[in-house]
Formats: structure tokens, sequence, C-alpha cells
């Protein structure tokens, strides 16, 4: 035995494919963290597709996380409040670079017993972008929600940034040639690893859905459109995030090549034995301020025709989706979490708001306008955030349209109107409430979702929502009222709250938008 697990209890030791592994208990559920799901991409294996870890004797110690993957937060240094620095608790963005490592394909496990059952499986993919992020992060922990709904949850980390996201094809040629979407491969070997061997943790790998907020959203899109994903899923999560295009190859190369230039990479030797966090230093230099919002070069896949054939989902649903019942969604002023840092946050009048508009281009104009007749009440700060914000919302409607007008599965939409008590209600409805949520651990984030019954009351509705879509492919709760499929012709949305209701098109206006 371990000898960490001298002071725990320790989980029944499990048979993987490629050695046995023993973990921890966390209250009623067995605990299996740091996993690998494949070999560490060091060396030769720097910028390539991921290959299968080698078999190990012995027992693994899987009792605690593996490390989280090279970090880049944000180009130009993360911008903090008191509020955010508070949410940041549940969601270590400034932190994880302290313990960052190229080794880190690694993936944890929850399941309620892992001697027996065949229960569904929930695969978690972190948000950060593409940038930054792991499956460690402490709103993530799947014990709550496993034990919830007896079914196993599996968070996963993947290379990002430069290290999973640069596109050498250019610059060093046909073995380079995945470069650009090793990050996206990585996911799908976690996939086939779940095939593999969920079985022996009480999972049903006939039954995978997987999900992931953000730039998880965005991974789920792209696994959705990849050749190489197909069959190891059955159902899809898109919250906040929907990718409907990639990266344009291009684009992406001359952006590799601008980090090339700052590290000082010319050859292939260098391009292996290049210390990782100089790496990562060229990153920054290379990149502008305000990439990270969208102004500027920033890490995605990339539609190369083959690893992801086209843009996922800009020009239709992708064929090999067609069965794959969709739940996708996103919160009323995501943006209010990306701003709430800013000095401005909070303080903004009516002639500010119209200029910041402005800068927007007629888009922008029209959102405040249709935002103000929606929300007369609404304070300018937070008509600007949700005018800010429309990407989430169109791209939800776009993705949602795409996959029914062809799909032979249901298509479910919901939107997060509930409003947090934190920082005494400034937020309203940011990025990253549904996830305390969906994952049953308002207790443990009372950073962001606050104390009391109504926190909880959402919790509750939302986690039998998501149990019952991984379960069935429909999402439904005692709390909720008959969740009506999406269509083409009848946009039905789920307005999730403490009064939930289904809600014919309610952001029609904004979905009209020019993209």
């Amino acid at each position: 035995m371990p000898a960490q697990l001298l002071a725990q209890i320790a989980t029944p030791v499990v048979q993987t494919d490629k050695g046995k592994v023993q973990g921890v208990k966390q209250g009623e559920v067995d605990a299996f963290l740091g996993i690998p799901y494949a070999a560490p991409p060091l060396g030769e294996r720097r910028f390539k597709r991921p290959e299968p870890m080698a078999t190990w004797t012995g027992i693994a110690d899987a009792t605690g996380p593996g490390a989280p993957c090279m970090q880049l937060y944000s180009a130009s240094g993360p911008n903090e409040s008191a509020l955010t620095r508070q949410i940041q608790t549940i969601f270590p963005t400034a932190t994880e670079a302290k313990n960052d490592n190229e080794d880190c394909l690694f993936l944890n496990v929850w399941t309620p017993d892992a001697t027996k059952g065949k229960r569904p499986v929930m695969v978690w993919f972190h948000g950060g972008g593409y940038a930054y992020g792991s499956g460690n992060w402490p709103a993530y922990n799947g014990r709550n929600l496993a034990q919830k709904g007896d079914v196993v949850v599996v968070t996963v980390n993947h290379r990002l940034n430069a290290f999973g996201y640069l596109n050498l094809a250019q610059k060093f040629g046909a073995e380079f040639a995945e470069s650009g979407n090793v990050g996206n491969l990585d996911l799908v070997r976690s996939l086939e690893w779940v095939r593999d061997n969920i079985a022996a943790f009480g999972g049903d790998p006939g039954n995978v859905t997987i999900m992931g907020e953000s730039g998880g959203g965005s991974k789920v899109s792209h696994l959705m459109a990849m050749p190489a994903a197909a069959g190891l899923f059955h159902k899809a999560i898109v919250q906040s995030g929907p990718g409907v295009v990639s990266g344009k190859p291009d684009e992406a190369a001359a952006y590799a090549g601008s980090i090339l230039k700052q590290a000082g990479i010319e050859t292939v030797e260098q391009l292996r034995t290049v210390r990782a966090d100089q790496l990562v230093d060229a990153v920054r230099k290379a990149t502008p301020a305000g990439a990270e919002t969208g102004r500027g070069p920033q890490f995605q896949p990339i539609a190369d025709g083959r690893i992801v054939p086209r843009d996922p989902f800009m020009v239709g649903a992708p064929a090999q989706s067609r069965d794959i019942p969709l739940m996708i969604g996103y919160n009323k002023t995501e943006m209010t979490m990306f701003l709430a840092s800013q000095p401005w946050f909070g303080r903004i009048d009516e002639a500010t708001m119209t200029a910041m508009a402005g800068m927007a281009g007629p888009g922008g104009v029209a959102a405040v306008e249709a935002y103000r007749k929606m929300y007369p009440d609404y304070s300018p700060t937070h008509i600007a955030s949700m005018a800010m914000g429309t990407r989430f919302v169109r791209g939800t409607f776009l993705m949602a349209d795409q996959q029914a007008k062809t799909a032979r599965a249901p298509v479910f939409v919901y939107r997060l109107t509930w409003e947090t008590p934190v920082g005494s209600g400034i937020l309203r409805s940011p990025h990253t409430l549904d996830i305390p949520l969906m994952f049953n651990n308002a207790k443990e984030s009372t950073s962001l979702v606050g104390e009391g019954a109504d926190a909880a009351t959402m919790a509750a509705m939302m986690s039998d929502a998501w149990i019952a879509f991984a379960r069935t492919g429909k999402p439904a709760s005692s709390l909720l009222p008959e969740w009506t499929p999406y269509t083409p012709d009848k946009r039905m949305v789920m307005e999730l709250d403490l009064k939930p209701g289904m809600a014919n098109d309610p952001e029609a206006e904004i979905r009209k938008l020019p993209r």
C-alpha cells in the first residue's frame, strides 16, 4: 500500500490496462487522482500526438492530483480585485503556474463504488480557453456529483497554449504536421482511456457524456467534429463556450513564427530542448496585450483539413454527431466576471456606456439598445457588460440551430438567469456561475454562489438536470417544468432560476445581430 494511504482510507485497488492504481476515499466516494492516461509528452514527444502510457508494476499512488499543464494565465498578467481574488479559491487561475509541468497528462476519477456497477460517465474538460486551467480546480471536484447521481465523473488535464496548439508545420515540415492540434488529440486520448478502463471503475463505456464550460465547451464542440473522436462519447454538454469556428493554419503559423523568434528557436533540436518556462516567456513577448479578449492572436484548434476537417459548426453541424444529444447554454451576464476587476466596473454612466458601445461598432450599439429595452432597471455597467458578451448568446444559438437542423437527436438549450448574491449582487449571472451549481458544489463554493437556501436550490435543480441528461439524454428535475427540445422553428429555452420556465427565443434581437 502506498505510504500516503496510511493516514487515509484507501480505495480498492483497480486494475487498468497499464497497471494497478489505488486512490483515497472522499466521503462515500472512491477518488482516483492523477492517473496517467498517456506517456509524458517530453523530448521527442513534445508537440507530437500523445502516445500510450507504458505499463508499470506495483500499485500506483492515485491519492493526489497530477501536475497541471504549462499555464499561460494572461499575456498581460492577471487583473484582480478583492471579489475576483475571493473567487480564485475555487478557480485558482493565478496560482497554478507555481506547480505546472510538461509531464501533465493526468486525469481524475470519482466513482460511488469502484468494485461494481455500470454507471453513466461524465467527462469534464476544463475552462481557461486553450491557454490555462486544469481538471484539478476545486470547483470541478466530482465527489458530490458522483455521489448524488450514482455516476462516474472524470476530469482531464491536457496540453495548452504553445505546448498544445503551436502550428509548426510551415516551419519544420511534416514531422510536426499535427502540432497545432495535439492539445485536442490529448482529449481524444483521454476518451480512449475512458473507453478502455472506465468499466473497472464502475462506469459504462457505452454511456459517456462529454461536457465543459467556456474553453471546455469549445473543446466539446470541436470533439463533435473530430473524426478521431467519433464513437468515443454519446452525449455532449456545452456551457458558455460554443466552438463554432477554428483557427486558420496560416494565421496560426504566423503566430508560431513570432513565438519561435522570441525564443531564438531555429532548429528541431532547439525546439525539443528549450526549457518550458522559456517557451512560455516567449509566448508572452510575442502576444500583444488584449489578445486574450479576442483582439489578437490566440491559441485554439486549427482547421487543418484532417484532425479538425473544418470549422465545427459555422457551415453546418458535423455529420458524425447527428445522433449525439446536445445540451447547450449560457449565463445571462457572462462578461461581468471578466470585467469585475476593471477600475471602472460599477461606476460608468450612460454617456460612457454609449461611447463604449460605439467603439464596438453597429452591433454594439444595437446590443445596448436591445438590452436597455429588455432590462430598463439595469445599470450602465450591466448593460455594457451584456453588450460586450453577445458572442456567448449568438454562438450558443448558432450552434443550437445548426445541430437542430440536421441532427436525429434532440437539442436542449438553457439560459442561467439566477443571480449570485456575492459582492452585493454586482456580478448578477456571471461566467462560471453554472459550474458549482451543476457539480452540486454550492456548499464548497460560497465565494461565488453565496450562502443560503437559494444557492442550494439552484445546485439541486441543475445537478439533477445534468445527471438526468447524462443518464437518459434528456435533462429533467422535480424542480423544473418539462424541458421542451429546441428547434429552429421554435427556439425553446429553459430559463434556470428559482422560478424556472420555458421561454421562446428570449434574446431574439441579440441572436439576429451580425457576427
